[in-house]
């Protein structure tokens, strides 16, 4: 019974993780006393706000992750095979000296790490309509598939943001012309995207910030066969929930370390 119920059942963990712009940061970084003290120093006060946004939204975080920690998610993610034997032995595998691959072979498509197979999919679509909280529920629930989701937002500057909203505006208003002009009717998804703009600068204008969303998913398999039919199950599961994905080519390895390490790169 055990064994049939196995393949059923599934553990999912959930990471935050913050990474510091010392160049966007630089003033902050200089009041702090600059240098890497003055880092750390902005980087510390920025990880308590975390803490403190997560309990007022009534979610209970542990506390933040140590370096053996972070070496055994390192290590799991590398050589899946380990991961249940590095969890049940709480001494094992807690050195980064020792948490990388022993090897590692990148293809076209593909990633070849010590015990496993991994593709990186990118979230190229997101929703265009409104969707319910769980619209990728369909993604993180595929039964009997290994895979890392990432979500990465990047802070675009204030002054950024705003010159990219306006860029869009005047783009979205010249069209309508010229379509207007040779008699053209405009689409709901056209007119959907200038109120996503528009609501995009009234927030701007309100003060609140402007991310740039970035959605990886990370596929891994014992065997390449195994890994093609994950694929397409999660590219399935991709469209049930209203995207659309693509598989990254050509930068495989760069892919995976954003996608499933905890390490939150930039893209």
């Amino acid at each position: 019974m055990i064994d049939r119920a196995g393949p059923a059942g599934e553990r999912h963990a959930t990471t935050l993780s913050l990474s510091l712009d010392m160049k966007a940061a630089a003033r902050q970084i200089r009041t702090a006393g600059g240098g890497i003290r003055g880092g750390a120093a902005v980087l510390r006060q920025e990880m308590n706000t975390l803490v403190a946004a997560l309990r007022s939204a009534d979610l209970a975080p542990s506390a933040w992750l140590t370096c053996g920690q972070i070496a055994v998610i390192l290590r799991s993610a590398y050589d899946p095979a380990v991961a249940a034997t590095l969890e049940r032995h709480g001494e094992l595998g807690q050195n980064l000296a020792t948490a990388g691959p022993v090897a590692v072979n990148e293809s076209w498509n593909r990633l070849r790490t010590d015990s496993a197979h991994h593709a990186v999919l990118w979230i190229s679509e997101w929703p265009r309509s409104m969707v319910y909280p769980g619209f990728l529920a369909p993604i993180f629930l595929s039964n009997s598939i290994q895979r890392s989701f990432s979500l990465l937002c990047t802070p675009m500057r204030s002054d950024q943001a705003a010159r990219d909203i306006r860029k869009k505006k005047t783009e979205y208003i010249s069209d309508a012309a010229q379509r207007q002009k040779i008699g053209q009717i405009e689409d709901a998804s056209q007119t959907a995207e200038y109120h996503d703009v528009l609501q995009q600068e009234a927030d701007l204008t309100a003060g609140h910030g402007v991310l740039r969303y970035t959605g990886l998913i990370s596929v891994s398999a014992t065997t390449n066969d195994d890994l093609d039919a994950a694929v397409a199950a999660i590219e399935q599961a991709a469209i049930q929930a209203s995207c659309e994905t693509r598989l990254l080519v050509g930068q495989q390895a760069q892919a995976f370390t954003a996608a499933a390490l905890p390490l939150c790169r930039i893209v």
